[in-house]
């Protein structure tokens, strides 16, 4: 059964194009990087895939990107969601396409799935086929690599996890030990495509199964 398929609101953007040279240093940009794109996402997970995908599609880096506390429901303001990202780049024109690429990653590229029908019990389980620059370099991979980004709560993210791994010839490259700042845990796995293709389907298939089950053991 196909799950409901969760996508992200972009909550706002915001482009400097010509940063100043002291908050420049606060994110140690390269001297060619005078441009930033900035954004808020309600799904951190979703906004570091866009992000990955900026960096595939544009001339930027991803100088900055955290998860907020407790997560969208609990965000310090209604335009703060679940993480900010920052982009840099040489020029105006090429972080607004690096934006264009998040934008699109995020209403269509990349989803959570809903376990219930409340949309309250959710998982991540994407698969991208090619690292950019910053899922790589958080992954620990050469560039172009294949990986499936794995996320759930505590629970369900330990034993999907297990699941996945078993299921494939994938290796864990980046353990997100639950709790997140969001509360969920997860990781990153490696290997080729339609393996890591096959661990994300057991990760689906094993925390499907914990939500009609919860607590069968």
């Amino acid at each position: 059964m196909a799950l409901e398929r969760i996508y992200a609101d972009i909550l706002a953007i915001r482009i400097i194009p010509n940063v100043d040279d002291e908050l420049a240093k606060q994110f140690k940009l390269e001297p060619h990087h005078r441009s930033l794109a900035i954004f808020t996402s309600t799904v951190d997970d979703i906004g570091y895939t866009a992000l990955d995908e900026a960096t595939k599609r544009a001339e930027v880096e991803v100088v900055y990107a955290r998860s907020f506390y407790g997560g969208a429901a609990h965000s310090s303001g209604p335009l703060s969601g679940e993480m900010i990202g920052i982009m840099a780049g040489p020029s105006p024109d090429e972080v607004k396409s690096g934006m264009e690429a998040v934008l699109q990653t995020s209403e269509s590229g990349a989803f959570f799935e809903a376990l219930d029908v409340e949309k309250s019990h959710a998982i991540y389980a994407h698969v991208v086929s090619r690292t950019g620059t910053y899922l790589s370099k958080e992954a620990g991979i050469q560039q172009g690599e294949p990986l499936a980004y794995l996320i759930a709560p505590p629970l369900e993210a330990v034993y999907g996890l297990d699941a996945a791994l078993k299921a494939a010839d994938v290796e864990l490259v980046k353990f997100f030990g639950p709790p997140s700042e969001t509360n969920f845990g997860g990781g990153l796995l490696t290997g080729s495509q339609s393996a890591c293709q096959a661990a994300a389907e057991a990760f689906r298939e094993a925390i499907t199964d914990i939500s009609h089950n919860p607590a069968r053991y």
